[in-house]
């Protein structure tokens, strides 16, 4: 009894996994490209958008919520106030652009169900930004807060946000720095939670992603470009999307499609002139080879 493996087209693959690879990126970058034109359309509402961030902060102080003064406060020395501005400027969309391409190349299933609630989020923040417009906390005069980005650099926006063709300055809440930053670890975290293909356990350091969407919300709101407010809508607009996309099948994050394999096992045994026939069925799962397009057969017996 042999089993063997027979190949259904060895160009199939590659080619398959092209179509795949470019349908993604267009799909990202064309969802991504009409986020940003989309919120672009409320830059002109300025007097709504001070009048909202004057009602976030004073909802803010009416909570006691901490001021956003003693996080930015906490940012002694020039070199600091640099580095939290480049981490806003630099580190967001690669962080998760890498995020994304990890996921992709290595469990493909937690990056269908990262993307799709990633997409739900942004979808939803899109909508809050046209709906509520709001001026971010370094331009409330009531909350003395320094622009640091304009002061110290790096900076991603323009000083008169009214001249700013790249950016919606007003477009504040929620933070999706910190929302993208809090699916990264969750998606990170849930990825690297299964055993790994030699069956090791999973690290338990993972828990040290949460790390990231931390110093994220630590950077927001000591560079003064966001109220708490705005992380948390975040946090609250993403538990929604986790909770409408349903998270993919526990299995490793090396773990390929099963092929199964029918086997037939007799076993014929003699005894006064009569032949009994024993036929087991067993299931046996089996790792998809590394060619593409594959396919299991049973020999006859």
């Amino acid at each position: 009894m042999t089993s063997h493996t027979t190949p259904a087209g060895p160009a199939a693959g590659p080619r398959a996994a092209r179509r795949r690879l470019i349908r993604e990126l267009l799909l990202v970058a064309g969802f991504f490209t009409v986020y940003k034109a989309g919120r672009m359309l409320s830059t002109d509402r300025t007097d709504e958008a001070f009048r909202n961030a004057a009602w976030i902060w004073d909802t803010e102080r009416a909570l006691h919520l901490p001021g956003e003064g003693a996080i930015q406060r906490l940012l002694h020395g020039e070199a600091l106030v640099t580095t939290a501005n480049s981490y806003y400027a630099y580190v967001h969309f690669p962080a998760t652009a890498l995020f994304l391409i990890w996921l992709y190349l290595r469990s493909p299933g937690h990056y269908l169900w990262t993307r799709r609630v990633l997409a739900v989020l942004t979808g939803a923040a899109l909508v809050l930004h046209l709906a509520f417009p709001l001026a971010p906390p370094r331009m409330l005069p009531a909350a003395h807060l320094v622009d640091t980005g304009q002061v110290y650099g790096p900076t991603v926006y323009r000083a008169a946000p009214d001249t700013d063709t790249l950016a919606n300055q007003f477009a504040a809440m929620p933070s999706l720095h910190f929302g993208w930053a809090l699916m990264l670890a969750i998606g990170m975290i849930a990825a690297t939670s299964s055993k790994t293909r030699s069956g090791a356990a999973p690290s338990r350091w993972r828990l040290l992603w949460l790390l990231h969407p931390l110093l994220t919300l630590l950077v927001i709101v000591g560079t003064a470009n966001h109220y708490w407010a705005d992380s948390v809508v975040a946090a609250a607009l993403l538990g929604v999307a986790l909770l409408l996309v349903p998270r993919p099948r526990a299995s490793g994050p090396d773990a390929g499609p099963d092929t199964h394999i029918d086997i037939d096992t007799h076993i014929g045994r003699g005894g006064d002139g009569a032949r009994a026939r024993t036929r087991t069925r067993a299931r046996t799962a089996i790792r998809t080879p590394p060619y593409a397009g594959c396919r299991a057969r049973r020999a006859p017996p």
